[in-house]
């Protein structure tokens, strides 16, 4: 054996090789563990015995980097975290949190824009979902990773950022300054019936949901049991921009619309694994009455995980239609595994798929819309100013508030087509069928 592998990485090599994972993978014909952590720790050894640089290649630097790599590489959701990006995850679940009001993920090798609040900082500054952040200060993010980069994202309140950013709908290479602050996270928003110039002489009730949480399911209900006060007709459920949030939140969203006890979504693992199937039906606890009208979603490309799973299942139940875009296509369980031993450290791991009724998966798909309707760089912008329009001065809310949403517009026409048909089809008091 050469010099550079006799060391103690023996001990794990002979260790791995009795253990019933290698075994596994040893009766595969061309994996063999055993020979690719040979393979690792030839490589380990030698960047210690060469690197120019000795204390950038410690055991601990190396294998962190090494582990930070393997999870990145399996997919964008998946992440090895040090200590602090644990504890962070975990403080992250309350209701407010600090920062600029930006979801990021990796899509296709770039930190990518999924989500804006409109009443957060990035906002105001002009960001807009799709953008790639190149730049976090002076740190290219192609360099430090999508972990730390999303982790210096984050700061206390009062503490100022500047993002480098390309806007891939126009070319354009821009440079944002903002303030982190404390953001508060809200739920339902502008729960209405639309104006007549999208909805005719028809009343169709408006409202849109922001993020998934664990109001979200009774602040909808008591939107729509206010709409239907006023005679509502037809439903538009906006998804636009909704990064996701609570699942359970969004199974019961989808129970305002479907019968209790109806499936709307399966999660399944891989064969084999020790999670079986998961089914998840509508619950009758929170559900308080039938609502039969016709439902639009709306979704674009920001439209991720919960919010695909709601516009998916009323879509396979032809409970609505689905107008805009294709969705971000973020359908996958993640699984938070503390490392024993390891002083804090964890994996978040891809452990499970979301399947729609019609056993559609979602992850990396997207919901294809059933009619749809997509949105120049403009027309973004303007709808981004539309959602933030209270946070602006009267002028200029004024201004957002002219905008004529061709997504809803389109909404509305399929809406305004549905209640027209079955009027014309609805039965008459003669054909209607006697009462026995």
């Amino acid at each position: 054996m050469s010099k550079i592998i006799s060391r103690p990485w023996i001990a794990v090599w002979a260790a791995l090789s009795l253990s019933p994972f290698c075994q596994a993978q040893q009766a595969g014909a061309n994996d063999d563990g055993y020979e690719e952590i040979k393979l690792f720790t030839r490589v380990l050894e030698t960047i210690r015995e060469q690197y120019v640089d000795p204390e950038k290649a410690s055991y601990e630097k190396l294998i962190n980097s090494a582990l930070e790599g393997m999870l990145a590489d399996l997919d964008p959701h998946c992440q090895f975290m040090q200590p602090r990006v644990f504890e962070q995850l975990k403080e992250n679940t309350d209701s407010t949190y600090q920062g600029i009001g930006i979801t990021v993920s990796s899509k296709n090798e770039r930190l990518t824009v999924i989500t804006v609040r409109e009443d957060g900082p990035a906002a105001r500054a002009g960001l807009l979902p799709g953008d790639h952040i190149l730049k976090v200060n002076d740190n290219l993010t192609d360099d430090v990773g999508l972990s730390e980069a999303i982790n210096m994202l984050r700061g206390k309140p009062g503490e100022k950022l500047k993002l480098t950013v390309r806007r891939p709908a126009t070319g354009e290479l821009l440079e944002m300054e903002m303030v982190r602050e404390v953001i508060v996270q809200s739920s339902v928003k502008d729960i209405m019936m639309l104006d007549p110039g999208y909805s005719g002489g028809h009343k169709i009730g408006y409202a849109r949901i922001l993020q998934f949480s664990a109001p979200t399911a009774k602040e909808l209900a008591d939107g729509l049991d206010e709409l239907e006060k006023q005679g509502m007709e037809a439903f538009i459920l906006d998804l636009r921009n909704n990064p996701g949030g609570l699942l359970r939140s969004a199974i019961d969203v989808c129970g305002e619309f479907v019968k209790a006890g109806t499936v709307v979504l399966t999660t399944e693992g891989k064969p084999g694994s020790p999670s079986p199937p998961k089914i998840y039906r509508t619950s009758a606890k929170s559900k308080r009455r039938d609502r039969d009208y016709p439902v639009v979603a709306l979704l674009n490309h920001s439209s991720a995980s919960a919010s695909e799973v709601v516009a998916g299942a009323l879509q396979d139940l032809k409970r609505c239609i689905v107008v805009g875009t294709t969705s971000f296509g973020k359908g996958s369980v993640q699984t938070i595994l503390p490392i024993e031993g390891s002083n804090g450290k964890a994996i978040r791991l891809t452990t499970a798929k979301y399947y729609t009724p019609n056993h559609i998966t979602i992850h990396e798909n997207g919901v294809e819309p059933t009619i749809r309707v997509t949105l120049d760089p403009a027309e973004e912008k303007a709808l981004m100013n539309w959602f933030r329009r209270d946070e602006m001065s009267p002028e200029s809310r004024k201004r957002a508030e002219k905008f004529v949403d061709p997504q809803v517009e389109r909404a509305a026409d399929a809406l305004k087509g549905v209640l027209v048909y079955s009027t014309r089809n609805k039965p008459t008091v003669a054909e209607a069928p006697a009462e026995e």
